[in-house]
């Protein structure tokens, strides 16, 4: 049902989202200049302004107000009336991208070439979508501009290249990491927004139980150790870093991070841009760090042997290490650290948590819809628990963009290392999982069911959490 409301990007783009709100319309089809719209206020004076305003032939279809208002919240989505002088202050695309991805939520931007088209797609709630279509040849005009904003050279299509945009509006100012890519038919890049403004991330709103958040508050009040967060790509890590940097960040302490990209700038805190073609790798940095006298050191990850020996010789040294590394589960991580040929009692001596999250879209509250369960709708493997007999599922309506989810929530799996743990690591001893229960540590499996139970958030979403 949901499919029959959307509308190609070739159509969406005639009009701008304001275009669409303010007079009700919705384009569907545009042929030898002429252009088709769908409305709930089919009138000769709308029709006569469109014209004038579109330059363009129109034609009117009537439409029920309860589609028109479903098409309008699928393919369009409103701006922040706050933001319009900023998002005026330009008639450039590129910068109305730009301030649009800012305004929406999205994460990133995609601009992609192929054989007939390019297109550009916008990450938002951790899922792509088409916005816009660009044609062939206005396309290197537009790549050209990123790179020279960019600082790249725009002579170079055959390496990738990295960069860094700072946007300025009159009410904020956010930075935008610039990755490009040689594909087949052109230069892929890809745009990173970077917030600069960390007045949203704090500890107690990411998503620990009460008793995570215990947990981990407790480890990071300890002057020396490593604190180490691992999951896949788009988990959240950083975040759950710069929230914890913001609470132990004051006069009396310093703190020095290394990262790739800076993500967030949070004020009294010492942050260095990884540059590797010129020598500045995570391990070097590491160790100039620990002659500039520092009390607490961000990684932004452990990558090699090298780092990780550089941070385990930190943490040996009395500094708190805080890092970020790719593992499946918080027990996974010392796997990980043995298998790149950390001696397992370093990893017990200096190791203070080990944390494992993954983000997960949280369903609509205005529109979720509880349906009863039936076994094949988990994963083969995993054995339902009897109370987990109904779910809710993702529906769709106007304030959720008919997408059935608004915003995310990160889930967490947090061991701290405890004497009968350092044994366990010390023996190389993997499997924990008795322990776990014993001592009421929930695992991203048990946080993710408990998810389902509460109807925070939908099976697909966990699905891969189940069958693990």
């Amino acid at each position: 049902m949901k499919d029959n409301f959307q509308i190609a990007a070739t159509l969406t783009q005639l009009i701008s989202s304001e275009q669409a709100y303010h007079y009700r319309i919705v384009p569907v089809e545009a042929v030898n200049g002429s252009l088709k719209f769908k409305s709930d206020q089919v009138s000769h004076s709308l029709k006569h302004e469109l014209k004038i305003l579109l330059n363009r032939d129109v034609e009117l279809i009537s439409e029920t107000s309860e589609n028109l208002q479903r098409y309008l919240s699928v393919n369009f989505r409103k701006q922040d009336h706050s933001k319009v002088e900023d998002f005026h202050y330009s008639s450039d695309f590129l910068q109305k991208l730009l301030l649009t991805a800012k305004y929406i939520g999205s994460s990133d931007i995609h601009f992609e070439p192929y054989e007939t088209k390019c297109r550009v797609r916008l990450r938002i709630d951790g899922k792509l979508k088409e916005y816009y279509l660009i044609s062939l040849n206005k396309y290197p005009t537009i790549i050209n501009k990123i790179k020279i904003q960019a600082g790249l050279d725009i002579s170079e299509k055959r390496l990738p290249q990295d960069g860094r945009i700072t946007i300025k509006t009159d009410s904020e100012e956010f930075d935008i990491r610039v990755s490009t890519l040689p594909t087949l038919h052109g230069e892929k890049i890809v745009l990173r927004l970077l917030s600069k403004d960390t007045s949203q991330i704090e500890l107690n709103e990411l998503g620990f139980t009460s008793n995570e958040l215990l947990t981990y508050k407790e480890s990071i009040k300890n002057p020396n150790g490593i604190i180490l967060i691992s999951g896949p790509t788009g988990s959240g890590k950083t975040t759950t870093l710069y929230a914890t940097l913001k609470r132990l960040n004051n006069d009396t302490t310093n703190i020095l991070t290394i990262e790739d990209p800076i993500e967030y700038t949070l004020e009294g805190v010492n942050q260095v841009q990884l540059k590797e073609n010129i020598g500045l790798d995570f391990a070097s940095t590491l160790r100039t760090f620990l002659r500039q006298d520092p009390d607490i050191i961000m990684v932004g990850e452990i990558r090699d042997v090298k780092t990780a020996n550089m941070a385990i010789r930190a943490a040996l040294t009395g500094h708190l290490v805080l890092s970020t590394i790719h593992t499946n589960s918080a027990w996974a991580t010392i796997s990980r650290l043995i298998d790149m040929g950390i001696p397992p009692f370093l990893i017990a001596s200096t190791l203070n948590v080990s944390v494992a999250q993954r983000l997960v879209r949280k369903l609509c509250e205005h529109c979720k819809e509880e349906h009863i369960m039936t076994k094949n709708q988990f994963p083969s493997t995993f054995n339902p628990p009897k109370e987990l007999n109904k779910h809710l599922i993702a529906v769709g309506c106007d304030k959720c963009y008919h997408t059935g989810y608004s915003g995310r929530k990160a889930i967490y799996e947090i061991i701290p290392i405890t004497k009968p743990l350092i044994q366990f690591i010390k023996q190389n001893q993997l499997e924990i999982d008795q322990y776990l229960a014993e001592h009421n540590i929930l695992t991203l499996k048990a946080n993710a069911i408990n998810l389902l139970k509460e109807g925070v958030t939908s099976i697909e979403e966990v699905y891969a959490l189940l069958s693990e």
